[in-house]
């Protein structure tokens, strides 16, 4: 009995242990398995009664390929993949990296410069 009685003491006084941080993978597995979700919620809503379509088409610049969009096709072209796989994909994050270490290193270096200046 005190052993129970101490373990909630002590659990309220530590209060709620932190959520657990995804990993890069779950992160990017999580932001694929959502924006499917989205898209497919938002292209059912698009096709319900309560959707006006005449007055999104009159606002989009491109009614054609909302309408394709609507109808199952990407939300993206072929260029826009293109781009984005030249902005972030896997070769800007190997070539990116060393850089972040350089940093990280120079950092370091500066502070124990500072550190033994003061000394």
């Amino acid at each position: 009995w005190c052993c129970c009685c101490g373990r909630r003491l002590q659990s309220v006084r530590l209060g709620p242990s932190p959520p657990r941080l995804l990993t890069e993978e779950e992160y990017r597995v999580q932001g694929e398995v959502e924006t499917r979700r989205a898209l497919e919620e938002l292209r059912s809503y698009c096709r319900s009664p309560d959707f006006s379509a005449w007055t999104a088409v009159s606002r989009i610049q491109s009614p054609k390929r909302f309408a394709e969009f609507v109808g199952g096709s990407s939300h993206l072209t072929p260029e826009e993949i293109s781009i984005h796989e030249r902005e972030y994909g896997l070769d800007t994050i190997l070539f990116d990296e060393p850089l972040f270490e350089e940093e990280e290193e120079d950092e370091e270096d500066s502070s124990l410069e500072k550190n033994h200046m003061s000394h």
